[in-house]
């Protein structure tokens, strides 16, 4: 199965990135950032080996990479990577669908 990255998702790993440098460096952020990615490339291949998370949101599923959670859903060819938030900002950026 192959992934696809949300627009919003988009907008959080480059948070994500430039928090890193900002906070450990060029090459810790790089690390993480690849860290993110190589496990989008892992919930590609097996979707069903991650939770789901009813509920935070209906239909997602959420694994934890180093401090964040990637939350995915899956669609009939793909699984889509809809966010990618740390602890903190998890209630507020997907409201409940309950």
């Amino acid at each position: 199965m192959t992934y696809k990255i949300s627009k919003q998702a988009k907008m959080d790993l480059a948070r994500i990135y430039w928090r890193g440098v900002r906070e450990f460096g060029d090459v810790q952020a790089e690390k993480y950032y690849n860290a993110l990615i190589d496990r989008f490339e892992s919930i590609a291949e097996n979707p069903l080996i991650y939770p789901m998370v009813d509920h935070v949101r209906s239909g997602y599923r959420r694994s934890v990479c180093g401090a964040d959670s990637i939350y995915y859903q899956m669609n009939n060819d793909h699984v889509e990577v809809m966010r990618v938030l740390g602890r903190q900002n998890t209630t507020s950026e997907i409201p409940s669908d309950h």
